[in-house]
């Protein structure tokens, strides 16, 4: 195999932990956002189900207050049936007192059903309240660890790249000016393994005379579809049975 091919195919190696590594780290920031994404929705849920469940409360208060008004006027009412002289305005005092029962029996009925809702609504709050505070504490974990991983991927990328540098130093100038070109076209694999008369890049078959002369010298060529350069590689031998 060319001498330069080896060289090429140790750099890729490292371009390809090198393009991971920034990856990771480009990534991480949404990744993290992500996280906080989902913990701000559930936070965001358990307010709206609190807001409900104040309102009804307040509801409750309010009915409350005006059940309380609504009884002593009962009670001024009842008060005042010693004073009546006339039969005519014993039964109209009766029939007003009669009509302010019936609202206390409206606004009490009023005030178990909101009971009702109010203690459904409790619960709800709870289980709001728990899913937000689970969300919450996963994304902290998230946060943490990729903040550590990707602290620890910087430092593992300067000591890539400087190796990197050196390493492309042994590289003539320009096997590796076409390979970055290619690097750069490709996405981040410039050279690719043929086997069985197929690129390893493309996955498309190359001509049978193009494989023997990859296969047995040390010229540098290049897939004719997709224009990695190519390089064949003895296949492992099989373990016997």
């Amino acid at each position: 195999m060319n001498a330069q091919i080896k060289l090429l195919i140790e750099l890729q190696g490292m371009d390809k932990a090198i393009i991971e590594k920034n990856s990771f780290i480009e990534q991480a920031p949404k990744r993290i956002q992500e996280g906080e994404k989902s913990s701000r929705g559930a936070r965001e849920l358990m307010e709206s189900v609190r807001k409900e469940h104040d309102s009804l409360l307040k509801q409750k208060r309010d009915m409350d207050s005006e059940l309380e008004q609504m009884n002593q006027k009962i009670a001024k009412l009842k008060a005042r049936t010693s004073d009546i002289k006339t039969n005519k305005e014993y039964q109209a005092h009766l029939k007003e007192i009669e009509a302010a029962e019936k609202e206390v029996f409206r606004y009490e009925d009023g005030i178990l059903g909101l009971m009702e809702k109010i203690e459904a609504s409790d619960r709800n709050l709870k289980t709001a309240a728990a899913a937000s505070k689970e969300e919450e504490a996963k994304a902290e974990v998230v946060k943490k660890k990729l903040e550590g991983e990707s602290g620890e991927s910087r430092k593992e990328l300067s000591v890539l790249m400087q190796k990197r540098a050196d390493f492309a130093g042994k590289i003539e100038t320009d096997v590796y000016e076409l390979y970055m070109n290619l690097l750069e076209k490709h996405g981040g694999i410039a050279i690719a393994r043929v086997r069985h008369e197929i690129c390893g890049g493309c996955n498309m078959k190359i001509m049978p005379q193009l494989f023997v002369h990859v296969k047995e010298t040390d010229e540098i060529y290049q897939c004719p579809q997709c224009d990695r350069i190519l390089y064949y590689e003895e296949e492992a031998a099989e373990e016997p049975a």
